[in-house]
């Protein structure tokens, strides 16, 4: 094969495993690691500066009770930040957590941290429901409004038993010991893909690489 064709296609190849690699290499690692993701505060409640586009979720939780309680950041290593906002509803048990999805539409989840350890969280969004008897309830509803999802979230209390602290610093430690115990799994479930469009990057490198040493 002319050399200038092999150049062309072995750059064109190297390309394509570099996008994987910038595409899914942070979430092989994320795979791996879980617990590598830093939670870590923002703002305050009263200074969380709550994108427009939020607003209206936002004023639904406030009508239902919830209280601001400030903006965080969750850090995966080799990826930017993501930002979600903070409100609680100590009388109901709940932490609700508003974010933007990667196509950029409003979410909504409720978090509730269980004594002595676990939790139960709803998401507004389809999501497959995962359960570990007495310690642990996550699972998605299709898209529906706020009070609709407050109420599912306390039928999936029922039998358990919540924490007593919902203050700004309680909401960031659940995030955090959600990475660290129950929300390994669920990370994993949802990462394996990462995993083997890494390998299939490094396995394009690989090859180029001896490819061209066998042919020298």
């Amino acid at each position: 094969m002319n050399a200038v064709i092999q150049l062309v296609i072995a750059i064109a190849m190297l390309g394509m495993a570099g996008m994987l690699l910038f595409l899914n290499f942070w979430r092989a690692v994320l795979f791996f690691f879980p617990d590598s993701v830093r939670v870590r505060p923002v703002a305050p409640g009263d200074a969380m500066g709550l994108p427009l586009a939020l607003t209206p979720l936002a004023s639904q939780l406030r009508a239902l009770g919830f209280v601001p309680l400030g903006a965080h950041e969750e850090k995966p290593r080799f990826r930017r930040a993501t930002r979600a906002y903070d409100f609680a509803h100590p009388t109901e048990r709940a932490f609700a957590t508003l974010h933007f999805a990667a196509d950029g539409k409003p979410r909504l989840y409720l978090l509730t941290p269980l004594a002595p350890e676990g939790f139960v969280l709803t998401f507004g969004y389809p999501r497959p429901g995962f359960e570990v008897p007495g310690r642990y309830r996550s699972g998605g509803l299709a898209e529906t409004s706020p009070e609709r999802l407050l109420r599912a979230h306390q039928e999936r209390l029922q039998g358990l038993v919540p924490t007593e602290d919902f203050s700004q610093d309680a909401r960031l430690r659940a995030g955090q010991a959600w990475y660290r115990g129950p929300g390994q799994k669920e990370i994993r479930r949802q990462n394996v893909q990462g995993v083997l469009w890494t390998v299939v990057a490094l396995a394009i490198v690989a090859s180029l690489f001896l490819g061209g040493g066998r042919s020298t």
